[in-house]
């Protein structure tokens, strides 16, 4: 089978007792960067030397087929250098590639930035989405942003130490500078720190120079008030473009604050009229 297994995301002691086991007892290991695996071989005091594969954004279509077909016969563990392989990360070629030819895949949960940095952000947690990296064009991640102005989950995203004053000015353009952000720096990591505030004050704070990993967490739109004749329509937009009534009826309550039964009985009045 293809197994994923969670790394740790900076700090050594969060990696489990069955990752340590299946590297102890792997035979091949497919990893994002071979030194890095090595480097937690050693950390981990684990004896087993492996054969390590490389599986990497340059060349997961090429080593999908052979790691696949070495499924077959025996366990492959896959690591990214951080976290959970195939969350922005090496990994879903392969995973989708092991489906297609009816090859096992099972997962070693562990450390993950996104949901850490959710959960000590101090935004909504019970609805959110995962934005990974925004693009690296400033035209294209303002067009991207833009796109996300309504969206009423808490947003997670990745970003660039370096990048990350100028995507945070972004976000106060496109959101408004009203809206909660949490900047999520070296999770895990003896400089952890969690930064809270507005996209301007945190744009002014990047600006002086951050160093580390990077998960920004971003509150959802607040909800627009729209009058019930209003929401039928947009239900109505939505079926019409080929979305199931309830399904309609859910994303335009999420959007307006209204009840997404009373806009589901409201388009069935209205279609019985």
């Amino acid at each position: 089978m293809i197994i994923l297994a969670a790394t740790p995301i900076g700090n050594l002691g969060d990696a489990s007792r069955r990752l340590i086991e299946a590297l102890e007892n792997a035979q091949v290991v497919a990893a994002e960067d071979t030194r890095t695996t090595a480097h937690l071989l050693r950390a981990l005091q684990i004896e087993n030397r492996p054969r390590l594969v490389a599986l990497h954004d340059h060349n997961e279509k090429q080593k999908a087929a052979e790691l696949v077909a070495l499924a077959e016969d025996e366990d492959v563990v896959v690591v990214s250098d951080a976290g959970m392989p195939a969350v922005s990360d090496p990994g879903y070629g392969l995973v989708a590639a092991a489906v297609d030819a009816g090859v096992t895949v099972t997962a070693i949960p562990g450390p993950s930035a996104v949901i850490m940095a959710l959960a000590i952000s101090g935004l909504p947690t019970d609805r959110f989405t995962f934005e990974g990296f925004l693009p690296r064009k400033p035209g294209e991640r303002r067009r991207e942003l833009r796109a996300l102005a309504a969206e009423p989950r808490t947003m997670i995203f990745f970003e660039s130490p370096s990048r990350l004053a100028s995507a945070l000015a972004d976000m106060g353009d496109a959101f408004g500078d009203d809206r909660r952000i949490a900047v999520c720096r070296e999770l895990t990591k003896m400089y952890e720190e969690v930064r809270r505030g507005t996209a301007s004050d945190l744009a002014a704070w990047a600006e002086g120079g951050v160093k580390g990993e990077i998960v920004v967490v971003v509150e959802g739109a607040a909800p627009v008030v729209a009058s019930a004749e209003d929401a039928g329509a947009q239900v109505q937009a939505l079926v019409e473009a080929g979305m199931r009534l309830k399904d309609a009826c859910a994303e335009v309550a999420a959007s307006t604050g209204l009840s997404s039964r009373d806009l589901y009985q409201q388009a069935l009045a209205s279609r019985s009229r």
